[in-house]
């Protein structure tokens, strides 16, 4: 008896096996590459952002100001409050904004600027933090004192 229950659960799980669509068949969301212009100047290479379902995925924003490569003056306070206010722009012109944030990965070129970064990241949020990483960098882009990449939910 229990070699014929051992034979039907055999046949059951092929059966479902061979039944199943190839996994080839199963529709995958399209992903979307995206720039818009606002943050960054176009023709980089990398895009600004890539949403694939309900998720967007943005670059690494640092505090340059807007349509430019030039870093903000006025250290880390004034880096770190573009940075964001760039992350702000760049969710924005994709359909999100800073509460859909879920995740956030902090880079600095030096972890002693962490407490004025934290001082300057928390204006930016009410209620509910995203969820963080951080970590010290030997060197960002264009000398910055500090990078920050977002994931974030958004919508259709």
């Amino acid at each position: 008896m229990k070699t014929i229950n051992r034979v039907s659960r055999i046949c059951v799980l092929f059966v479902a096996f061979v039944a199943a669509p190839p996994l080839h068949a199963v529709p995958v969301a399209p992903v979307e590459y995206l720039n818009s212009g606002k943050v960054l100047p176009k023709g980089l290479p990398f895009s600004e952002a890539v949403r694939h379902g309900g998720t967007l995925y943005l670059s690494g924003q640092i505090g340059v100001v807007p349509g430019s490569l030039n870093v903000v003056p006025g250290g880390i306070k004034e880096e770190a409050r573009q940075t964001m206010h760039n992350i702000k722009t760049s969710l924005e012109a994709h359909g999100s904004g800073m509460e859909n944030i879920v995740k956030c990965t902090v880079m600095l070129a030096d972890m002693a600027d962490w407490p004025t970064f934290n001082e300057i990241y928390k204006t930016f949020f009410t209620g509910n933090f995203p969820a963080r990483s951080a970590f010290g960098a030997n060197g960002l882009a264009l000398g910055a004192r500090v990078e920050v990449e977002c994931i974030a939910a958004v919508g259709k």
